[in-house]
């Protein structure tokens, strides 16, 4: 079944707004979450559309589309409640274009939910904007692809000149492209254990001494094995000091 025609529709058309950006393009001042953000409003308010919320969806790649306020947002569609969903750009929503399709065709039409974006001329409603909107997904997947084998390359470079590559554990500080411990981390990670082998609750314990009742778990529980074993490889690899 189509999507719904915003001009034929009865009363204000319903919209959703979803944006999204990845660890990696926090710093990218066009796609940050308040950018995306504004352009929805203006580009809804321009068409006289009412924007009922905007679902927003930090911190995750669009190389898949299993999210936490996307699949909430595929929940409000699938109950009939929006007309339009509005991105600011097709690959917000998912760079992959087999999820595109999966979307479009078994969300969105199969719930007369129509699919915008603010940038992106198309009209999914016909043949031709569907081929163009296709298209748009071979070039998001093909741009995801294409980053994704340059951090793979980055990475193999780094390795192979004996860097430390991936999260810096708490507790340690990265020197040259190699790990070392940092004293003042490793006498949080002192105090913390003393105060667990006391009694302290882990939020009383992160109170205390400043830091997440997370990290402070992590810290306690496998993390701490991991971390050690981590800085055993790395020293051995010639990665940590």
């Amino acid at each position: 079944m189509p999507p719904k025609e915003a001009s034929k529709l009865n009363g204000p058309v319903r919209v959703a707004g979803y944006v999204r950006v990845s660890t990696e393009e926090q710093a990218s001042e066009g796609l940050s979450l308040d950018n995306q953000k504004s352009r929805i409003k203006a580009y809804a308010e321009s068409q006289g559309w009412q924007l009922c919320e905007i679902f927003r969806e930090e911190g995750h790649s669009g190389k898949s589309i299993n999210r936490p306020k996307l699949k909430r947002l595929i929940a409000e569609v699938k109950s009939g409640n929006y007309d339009v969903v509005l991105v600011y750009k097709v690959d917000r929503l998912t760079r992959k274009q087999k999820d595109l399709w999966f979307l479009l065709e078994d969300i969105f039409e199969a719930h007369q939910t129509g699919f915008k974006s603010v940038i992106e001329p198309f009209d999914t409603t016909s043949a031709q904007g569907k081929a163009f909107l296709g298209m748009l997904a071979v070039f998001a997947q093909l741009e995801r692809d294409t980053i994704s084998e340059r951090t793979k390359d980055t990475l193999e470079n780094k390795r192979s000149k004996g860097e430390w590559v991936g999260r810096i554990p708490f507790g340690f500080r990265l020197i040259s492209g190699r790990l070392e411990r940092d004293p003042r981390q490793q006498k949080v990670i002192a105090r913390i254990r003393k105060l667990a082998r006391n009694g302290y609750s882990y939020r009383s314990i992160a109170d205390q001494v400043g830091v997440s009742h997370v990290t402070v778990s992590n810290l306690l529980n496998s993390s701490v094995k991991r971390r050690n074993s981590l800085y055993s490889k790395g020293l051995a690899a010639g990665t940590v000091k």
